[in-house]
């Protein structure tokens, strides 16, 4: 029974996921920023720039962009003095063609990490894997030809299995499959501990709170973190 209310929740937080360009979202948490961490972060000549391209997970949907994952984590780069300019390129609503095609313009920016968390929006609306595993194969390919040095960190997402058991098990596999094949790090399951737990999600139930962006900020800070210290 607890196993079917957490996929019910999760159904929830995905239908709004896939929706959320169309709500009524601030401008603020449905437009890439380049800008997110303010006058916080010193930007020198030499400093390095995290890139996270996504969805609304990454936009922060219902927040203040200073609440979302890419917000907390340039908290802890500075907190540590590391010398990172996180951007946030989240857009609500992005399915993987769509951040495919606007792709070029964000990759207009120096990105020395990559983090790249698309996907859920194609699961939710049944799109053919294939298309989606492509979709993200390419968007591989086009930020190695553009800095082959950029490392490239994949977000794992999972599905409820409302499209067929079948359907659910190998949208999981393409994320891992991909990161095998392309040599990138993973993030096993960016909302890990976060979904389906209503107390971290907004008062519709679905979307991350403050706190469920700061458990998602840990979930990706375990990858990431090695990058930036080693």
């Amino acid at each position: 029974m607890q196993t079917f209310l957490k996929f019910r929740y999760f159904l929830v937080f995905l239908l709004l996921v896939a929706c959320g360009g169309k709500s009524g979202q601030t401008s603020g948490n449905s437009s890439v920023t380049t800008d997110q961490t303010e006058n916080n972060v010193p930007k020198t000549d030499n400093s390095k720039v995290i890139v996270c391209f996504g969805d609304s997970l990454t936009a922060g949907y219902g927040l203040d962009t200073k609440e979302a994952f890419p917000a907390v984590i340039q908290q802890i780069v500075d907190s540590l003095n590391l010398n990172y300019i996180v951007v946030n390129a989240g857009l609500s609503g992005e399915t993987t063609a769509s951040g495919r095609n606007r792709l070029d313009w964000v990759l207009n920016q120096k990105a020395d990490v990559f983090i790249l968390e698309l996907g859920a929006n194609d699961g939710l609306r049944g799109i053919p894997l294939h298309e989606t595993r492509q979709n993200l194969q390419d968007i591989v390919d086009s930020v190695r030809k553009k800095n082959p040095d950029t490392v490239i960190i994949l977000a794992g997402m999972q599905i409820p299995p409302n499209m067929g058991q079948e359907y659910t098990a190998e949208f999981r596999r393409i994320f891992p499959d991909l990161a095998d094949k392309n040599e990138t790090l993973i993030i096993p399951f960016l909302l890990d501990k976060v979904a389906g737990i209503p107390e971290l999600n907004q008062e519709d139930g679905i979307h991350p709170t403050v706190e469920g962006q700061k458990i998602v900020a840990n979930n990706v800070w375990e990858v990431l973190e090695p990058v930036l210290t080693k």
